[in-house]
């Protein structure tokens, strides 16, 4: 048995709380399609009476009364008009309201899966998630009317055709209902593994084009530009080809209900040739606004498999909650690799490159499974904790400083949302940031670019370094916090970290080969082998 698709879930809840919505917008359509399908009658009905009575001759054209007709066609335009514009504003007010909630739920699920999930995660594939899919998934809002608009056209159309012949009306609607059912389960075989395979086609060239741009002057400066393009190509060419399968079946499914369509018509207009010849005309135009309003339903079919493809790539991507767990008490103590460590300690990580010490920091931080017996939070091994259980403990700078594109305040705020406005400066200056920030046109509301592409290297790094200092946890995580910095910034930095955490109490956990740094720390944990092994 299958697992319940979160996804699905989350759709059902969104439903039932837009239902109000869904259900005006439903009536709505079938109102608008109903409508539809009587003016184009009754437009037949009344140009063929018109001509006929103008064959009769003077009497004839007197006796012909026009002023009904025309009132009928006016009324009913206007409700087509109306019910038109109701479905079109409830069906996608539900839509975007649902999309806004799901969203977020999705953003904040991958951020909760496992390490080794939401981290192997590509920037293309999240943004196909958060993009394609998720508006994948909004036509399941959008063309939830079109079943109301089809029945309602079809209805309309039989009672219509039955005026000129009751057999007609039986044999179109019931050719109409197999065509639908038929089209519909064949969208679905030809429709859905291409649009899968568009949507990763689409990932695939947003993860190349994420992996090359940023490196241009690189691959400029070794005379890789063309073989970067030539990938970058290949990957585009294979989403054309993607795009054009889909086109192609969907042009077959056109065809197909083309040639119903004209097959159902024909029968309509020979099964009602002993009728008078306005009611002939009456009865094929009907069937055509029939089969118009019904062609929603199919649409919806094709965009059915593509939805349900994006819901299981949704549902793979995210994982479900797992049990509350108690969290780790606020005076916690820490155990790293032996060393027992009390609240407002400090310990320096040293050792070459490659032998563990930012792989260590990220498994406390719940980034990487933790290897058994390497850390404890207050006695509890961390390997038996849910991922990221000790993160409220710790404010973290890694050594890969990444910064959001936005302001300055923007960043900070990551590390403490309702900071006011005085403690972002005192961060800013103990990261000697400020007198940067201040001569930047806006402050602390200045825009920083793509990732901080107005930073260089190590005024990022410090960035970072003064949003953890913001963070209020009791242990402060540096991973080579003044890496790239020369040597009076890196003493201003050291001397200000010295007089903070004399002020704060926090604890301090170091990683770093610089002098400068290590005295900060009173104890010194040097690892000289690889990694502690990482759990299989």
């Amino acid at each position: 048995m299958s697992a319940p698709s979160p996804i699905r879930a989350f759709l059902r809840e969104q439903t039932r709380r837009r239902c109000a919505d869904l259900l005006v917008a439903g009536l709505a359509a079938a109102l608008a399609a109903a409508g539809a399908t009587l003016i184009l009658g009754l437009s037949g009905w009344f140009l063929a009476g018109a001509a006929t009575a103008g064959l009769g001759g003077a009497l004839a054209v007197q006796a012909f009364n026009y002023l009904l007709p025309s009132a009928g066609l006016r009324g009913l335009a206007i409700v087509r008009t109306a019910g038109r514009y109701g479905e079109r504003l409830f069906s996608h007010r539900a839509a975007f309201q649902a999309l806004a909630a799901l969203r977020p739920a999705l953003f904040a699920a991958i951020a909760a899966a496992p390490p080794q999930r939401s981290l192997a995660l590509s920037g293309g594939e999240a943004s196909a998630h958060l993009v394609q899919d998720v508006d994948a998934v909004e036509t399941l809002f959008v063309r939830r009317s079109a079943g109301w608009a089809g029945w309602a056209g079809a209805g309309a159309a039989g009672a219509v055709i039955a005026m000129a012949s009751p057999l007609a009306a039986v044999v179109f609607l019931a050719g109409l209902a197999t065509e639908v059912l038929v089209l519909r389960r064949l969208a679905g075989r030809l429709t859905t593994p291409p649009s899968a395979a568009q949507a990763q086609q689409v990932g695939r060239l947003k993860d190349a084009l994420g992996a090359y741009a940023p490196a241009t002057a690189e691959l400029r400066c070794f005379g890789l530009a063309d073989p970067a393009l030539a990938a970058v190509m290949a990957h585009d060419q294979a989403l054309s080809d993607a795009v054009l399968t889909r086109r192609d079946r969907e042009t077959l499914l056109d065809v197909i209900e083309a040639a119903a369509a004209i097959a159902l018509l024909a029968a309509v207009a020979i099964l009602s040739a002993p009728a008078a010849t306005p009611l002939r005309a009456l009865a094929v135009l009907a069937a055509f606004a029939a089969i118009e309003a019904t062609a929603g339903v199919l649409r919806a079919a094709r965009d059915q498999g593509g939805a349900d493809a994006a819901i299981a790539r949704l549902d793979a991507a995210i994982a479900a909650p797992s049990a509350p767990v108690a969290a780790p008490p606020a005076e916690a103590r820490l155990r790293i690799l032996g060393h027992d460590l009390p609240p407002g300690a400090r310990l320096a990580i040293t050792g070459p490159s490659g032998c563990g010490k930012t792989s260590l920091v990220e498994m406390l931080l719940g980034l990487r499974p933790a290897a058994p017996g390497a850390l404890a939070v207050s006695g509890a091994p961390l390997e038996s904790r849910p991922p990221g259980w000790a993160r409220p403990l710790l404010a973290w700078a890694p050594q890969d400083a990444r910064i959001l594109t936005g302001t300055v305040e923007e960043n900070l705020r990551l590390g403490a949302p309702d900071a006011p406005e005085a403690a972002l400066w005192s961060a800013l200056e103990d990261a000697q940031l400020a007198k940067r920030v201040r001569g930047l046109a806006g402050g602390l509301r200045a825009w920083l670019g793509d990732g901080g592409e107005i930073l260089s290297g190590g005024e990022r790094r410090r960035l970072a370094l003064a949003r953890a200092l913001l963070r209020p946890a009791p242990w402060l995580v540096l991973d080579e916090p003044t890496e790239g910095l020369d040597p009076a910034t890196e003493a201003a930095v050291v001397e200000a970290l010295a007089a903070r955490l004399a002020r704060t109490g926090q604890g301090l956990l170091l990683v770093s080969h610089r002098p400068a740094l290590l005295r900060l720390a009173a104890v010194t944990l040097e690892m000289t082998g690889q990694a502690p092994p990482e759990p299989q």
